[in-house]
């Protein structure tokens, strides 16, 4: 048996690169360098209580609020996950309505089933061009809320819960859409976990604290060098329960909060206030220099919409690989390991503790890799036999293949069938189908890819030929399928 620790010592001094979370890429950026046993403590004398601050913590959350721009800020020690839970249970009570993006992240539906709500689905615009679900629209978010309040003033809508930025990197206008949810007297939920990094440089958006949000969540490991599992939840205005968001707070986060993770999260927080220039100007223009070399390949296409975020690298070889190949090919190849595989891209998440070096070896990788299809597509080269091996089925990496457009899981988010409210399917007969044999039938599992972790289907959903035909292109090209008991298999009601 391989232990944990051998096993990441060993990868430690490995030459793979990591374009991926945490943002600190295995790099010692803070002034940190004692972590982490001798300095793991629990509340002792002198050290204060997380969950009962009266002088240390309250300092901290004051420091960090001020250097994020909010009135208030929690540390989380269970990622952004408790944040999202706490601020939608917060945000409402059992049994209301929440209008939510229907790309939110699993803990948002989570918080949906524990509270027993009843979700109103906004979508994004998904983009034929780069196969990236897009931004929020505020006309959207505006017609769904007059509607509502024209229909039922009493029980209607108490809070909005959006992504932004997405995984792929997509930022939606939040100023805009904080007008008019705030003009409705509802709170604004802004899940801006991938954005810690926001507001700390011009080449990056504002965070959604300056522009309106009520509620925000940033997830400093993914982007900032903070370890893994933290996090911070901010407030603003007075549209929120702030009592109702703190109680839920310390009902769900662990009630032994490490000292290791909340020292990383004070370390991150002062380095990006007190050396925000030295660490974030190198990286901008390592970064911008990168982005600047891919756009000018020719077989690989950098992906970006109009509000993005240029920290995340989305690399398309559409037509010619899908996601998952290119995600294998720079791993086995060329030893980067890129943070997602989607249908037709692959993710390459950076942030400040990326080197020269790193930032080198992707576009190497992506220049040699670039050259090869270009050999490959015009007849040059007859066989590549390491590039075969990670093709899908019996593809082969040829030119009358790679001149093929397969179409590779090129789904937008399918609009849903609600038929029960999720919470109201919990302990209900079922019966595991195979996919195909579980359409038009009412799901009792949840059914998505991780990551991200946005649902296909939800509890509660009847079943469409859509959603099986995009679990089933994803299965056929490598993906994982998660959230169900049984593989290849989903849990329906039995009678329904």
């Amino acid at each position: 048996m391989e232990h944990l620790y051998d096993k990441l010592v060993k990868y430690s001094v490995s030459d793979y690169y990591g374009f991926h979370m945490p943002g600190h890429k295995r790099q010692q950026i803070t002034g940190a360098e004692k972590l982490p046993y001798e300095i793991d403590i629990t509340e002792i004398e002198g050290f204060d209580d997380l969950h009962h601050a009266e002088d240390l913590f309250i300092e901290l959350q004051e420091y960090a609020a001020e250097v994020f721009h909010a009135e208030e800020t929690h540390y989380l020690v269970n990622g952004s996950t408790v944040g999202l839970l706490s601020a939608v249970l917060g945000c409402t009570g059992y049994g209301d309505r929440i209008l939510m993006a229907r790309n939110c992240h699993k803990s948002v539906y989570n918080a949906v089933d524990l509270n027993g709500l009843i979700p109103e689905y906004v979508y994004p615009e998904f983009d034929e061009t780069t196969d990236l679900n897009g931004e929020i629209r505020v006309e959207k978010i505006e017609q769904i809320l007059e509607k509502d309040r024209v229909i039922s003033r009493e029980a209607g809508i108490k809070a909005v819960v959006i992504t932004s930025p997405t995984y792929d990197g997509v930022v939606s206008d939040i100023e805009r859409i904080s007008e008019v949810v705030h003009k409705y007297g509802i709170p604004l939920i802004v899940d801006e976990a991938h954005g810690a990094h926001f507001g700390f440089h011009e080449y990056f958006p504002q965070n959604a604290n300056v522009r309106g949000a009520d509620i925000v969540i940033h997830s400093l490991h993914k982007t900032l060098p903070s370890l893994t599992q933290t996090a911070l939840l901010h407030m603003n205005g007075k549209l929120v329960d702030r009592n109702s968001v703190r109680r839920y707070l310390h009902m769900l986060q662990s009630s032994s909060p490490s000292y290791i993770l909340m020292a990383s999260i004070d370390e991150c927080i002062r380095l990006v206030d007190e050396e925000r220039e030295r660490v974030f100007k190198p990286y901008v223009e390592m970064l911008q220099q990168l982005r600047k070399e891919i756009g000018k390949l020719k077989n690989l296409q950098l992906l970006e919409t109009m509000q993005y975020d240029a920290s995340k690298i989305v690399i398309s070889v559409r037509g010619r690989l899908s996601g998952k190949e290119l995600q294998e090919i720079l791993l086995e190849n060329y030893h980067l390991q890129m943070e997602m595989a989607a249908g037709s891209y692959v993710i390459a998440m950076t942030g400040p503790g990326d080197t020269q070096e790193g930032m080198n070896r992707l576009l190497n990788a992506l220049r040699n890799l670039d050259k090869r299809l270009d050999e490959v597509l015009q007849g040059n080269r007859k066989q590549d036999k390491d590039l075969d091996e990670v093709l899908s089925g019996n593809r082969k990496m040829d030119a009358a293949t790679m001149k093929k457009d397969p179409g590779f899981c090129r789904h937008p988010l399918i609009p849903a069938e609600r038929v029960v409210e999720s919470a109201k399917v919990k302990g209900r007969k079922g019966l595991a189908l195979p996919w195909q044999e579980a359409v038009g039938k009412v799901s009792l599992e949840f059914v998505y890819l991780y990551p991200p972790g946005i649902p296909i289907v939800v509890p509660g959903e009847r079943v469409s030929e859509e959603a099986v035909q995009q679990i089933l292109d994803y299965e056929k090209n490598g993906f994982t399928i998660e959230g169900t008991k049984k593989k290849d298999r989903l849990e329906v009601l039995k009678n329904g």
